[in-house]
């Protein structure tokens, strides 16, 4: 086995401006991203989708394996197919997989089977996820990898001016088929990518955050004491 080499750190980011308002002004940009609905047929340039995927595919991975593919769709038949394929499934979501709760908790956003936006979005992005590599290697820490990809995919998209939404049809099998891709790809993601339209509305519901107090503890060992305390011997 070939031992590791490692090179300098040079090539490291360095923040224009002091940290606290390089990060406000990224919170004041991201804070505005909205998961959308409607959109504009506009065209998207397929170079924007290619950086988009470029700024996606930094984010780290187990084993820095990248077991992830992005697959573009804008013909117009194949999205009709995964939008007609997406809606069989979400029928049957509504009607029988889904319990009272989860319905309960949808309601405020106003979803429902149809999903005619999967035809309008200029663009639509398959994220597969490489359960062995193409060679037929193993991969590891598949899924946490390609989320964190997707996460960077759905910034970046916001910060070039686009909308996304991250559609999860339960099971997207479909998409394997339909995209003719290997059987080492799991479907993992179906992002529309586009413009909002000029009318666009988003749910209510969507814009509430927790506050940092619900989502960060910071945690001090001399803050706490464990229950049972050992007596000295």
């Amino acid at each position: 086995m070939a031992a590791p080499q490692f090179v300098p750190f040079v090539d490291r980011y360095a923040p224009k401006g002091a940290p606290e308002s390089v990060l406000a002004e990224l919170h004041d940009a991201l804070r505005r991203r909205r998961s959308v609905r409607m959109f504009s047929d506009r065209a998207v340039p397929r170079e924007l989708i290619e950086g988009i995927v470029r700024v996606a595919t930094t984010a780290p991975s187990g084993a820095n394996l990248q077991p992830w593919r992005f697959v573009a769709v804008s013909d117009r038949a194949l999205k009709r197919r995964i939008r007609e394929a997406a809606e069989r499934e979400e029928r049957l979501f509504y009607a029988q997989r889904a319990n009272a709760e989860w319905l309960a908790d949808l309601e405020p956003l106003g979803t429902d089977p149809d999903k005619g936006f999967l035809e309008v979005a200029p663009w639509l992005v398959a994220v597969f996820q490489l359960t062995k590599r193409d060679d037929g290697g193993q991969t590891y820490y598949v899924k946490e990898s390609v989320g964190l990809a997707c996460g960077m995919f759905l910034a970046a998209a916001h910060l070039a001016g686009l909308a996304t939404l991250t559609h999860t049809p339960s099971p997207m099998n479909f998409l394997r088929e339909v995209l003719h891709r290997p059987a080492h790809e799991r479907p993992f993601l179906l992002i529309p990518v586009g413009y909002p339209a000029d009318d666009c509305v988003v749910p209510r519901a969507a814009l509430a955050r927790k506050p940092l107090e619900d989502v960060l503890v910071f945690e001090d060992a001399s803050d706490s004491e464990p229950e049972h305390q050992l007596e000295p011997r």
